[in-house]
C-alpha cells in the first residue's frame, strides 16, 4: 500500500505518486532550504541555516554554522520522517513561511542548541529560478537539480555562549533546491550571493577539473522588486590567500587557506556588465568535501561598495583543488 502523508490531501502532486515518493531514489537527493546572513560591512559574524529533508533515508535535519566572535561555530539537528516529511521543523529549529517569497521567519531554540536564532528574512528582490542542471559520471548521475536564489534583509537576534546578538538590517540570501546532489564526487561548484545597495549578484557556476564548464546560471536582482535580468557569460579570477592576504596554494587540504581574493565579472542579457572585486576570510570550511564559505567585502569597477558570501567547493579543480582527493570523478569524456 503506498504510504501517504497530510501533505497528500493537498492539490501539490506533479507525478501519479504519493509525495515521499521522488522520481530518482538516489541516496543523494534532497530537498534543501539555506539561509546566509552577514552585516552590510562584510565584517564580523556570519551565520547560515539549512533545513532539508532526504526521501532514500527517510530523514529531515538542520544545520547551523558559521563564525561567531571569530571562532567557527557548528550545530546539526535532525529527526525521522515519522509519516511527516513535510513540517519544517526538526528538534528545536523551525522555518515558518509567513508569505511565499516575502517573508520567512527562522527560530532555533537556544536552550536546546549552542546556536539560538530568532530572525526574520524579508525580501529585498525577487525569486530567480535558475535552470535545471545535470552532471553524469558515464551513465551515473552526480547532480540534477532546481534551484531559487533571493536576497533578502535579516532582522532578529542570535544566541551563543549566552550572549545575544540584535541584527538589523544584515543583508543575505536565501534559496531552495531540490534533486540530486553529490558533493563528495563534485569537481567545483562555485556559488555567489554578492550583495549592493541596488541589488543581489546571484552566480551558480560548476566546472570539471580541467576547468570546462558543466553549468553556469544566475540572475541580476534588482532591490526594487522588478524583474530579475539574466546572466549570460561569467568569468572568475579567484585566488586563495592566507592570513595576511597574499595569495597561496590550496594543496591537498587547504591548511594554509584563510580565505579568497580577487575579480568576478557577469555580463547581463540587457547589455549592462558587471565587474566586482573582493576580499574576504572564512566563514565556515567544509573539511575533507574541500573548500567553504567566505564572507567578502566587494565594490564594483563603478564604484559601489557592498559585501557577499563566496562558496567553492568541490574534490578537484586545476585551479582551486590541484590535489585530487576523491576517485570516479566526472569529466567531460564521462
Amino acid at each position: 500500500m503506498p504510504r501517504l502523508t497530510p501533505a497528500d490531501e493537498y492539490f501539490y502532486h506533479q507525478i501519479p505518486e504519493p509525495l515521499p515518493v521522488v522520481a530518482n531514489a538516489s541516496e543523494h537527493w534532497r530537498e534543501s532550504l539555506f539561509f546566509v546572513l552577514h552585516p552590510r560591512s562584510g565584517e564580523g559574524d556570519a551565520l547560515v541555516l539549512t533545513l532539508a529533508h532526504y526521501p532514500a533515508r527517510e530523514e529531515m535535519d538542520s544545520l547551523q554554522f558559521g563564525r561567531i566572535g571569530g571562532e567557527a561555530v557548528f550545530a546539526r539537528h535532525s529527526r525521522p520522517y515519522a509519516g511527516d516529511p513535510h513540517t519544517m521543523a526538526v528538534g528545536p529549529v523551525r522555518v515558518d513561511i509567513v508569505e511565499p517569497f516575502r517573508k520567512v521567519r527562522l527560530f532555533v531554540d537556544a536552550a536546546a542548541s549552542p546556536i539560538g536564532l530568532d530572525l526574520t528574512f524579508t525580501a529585498r528582490t525577487r525569486e530567480c529560478g535558475l535552470r535545471r542542471g545535470t552532471m553524469l559520471a558515464g551513465t551515473e548521475t552526480l547532480w540534477d537539480q532546481s534551484h531559487m536564489i533571493q536576497s533578502g534583509w535579516y532582522n532578529g537576534s542570535y544566541t551563543s555562549n549566552g550572549k545575544t546578538v540584535e541584527v538589523r538590517d544584515w543583508w543575505g540570501q536565501r534559496d531552495h533546491s531540490w534533486g540530486i546532489r553529490n558533493h563528495r564526487r563534485c569537481p567545483m561548484w562555485m556559488w555567489l550571493a554578492i550583495q549592493l545597495p541596488d541589488g543581489m549578484l546571484g552566480v551558480w557556476n560548476w566546472e570539471y577539473a580541467d576547468g570546462q564548464r558543466v553549468y553556469t546560471d544566475g540572475y541580476w536582482a534588482p532591490a526594487d522588486m522588478s524583474e530579475p535580468v539574466q546572466v549570460v557569460s561569467f568569468e572568475h579570477d579567484l585566488r586563495w590567500v592566507d592570513i595576511g592576504g597574499r595569495p597561496v596554494d590550496y594543496g591537498r587540504d587547504g591548511e594554509a587557506v584563510a580565505g579568497l581574493a580577487g575579480t568576478v565579472s557577469a555580463s547581463l542579457a540587457d547589455g549592462r556588465a558587471l565587474r566586482v572585486e573582493g576580499e574576504g576570510r572564512w566563514h565556515s570550511r567544509y573539511g575533507q568535501l574541500g573548500g567553504g564559505q567566505v564572507t567578502m567585502r566587494v565594490h564594483t569597477a563603478d564604484g559601489r561598495q557592498g559585501s557577499a558570501a563566496y562558496e567553492v567547493t568541490g574534490a578537484h579543480h586545476h585551479h582551486f583543488f590541484p590535489v585530487a582527493r576523491a576517485e570516479d570523478l566526472p569529466s567531460p569524456r564521462s
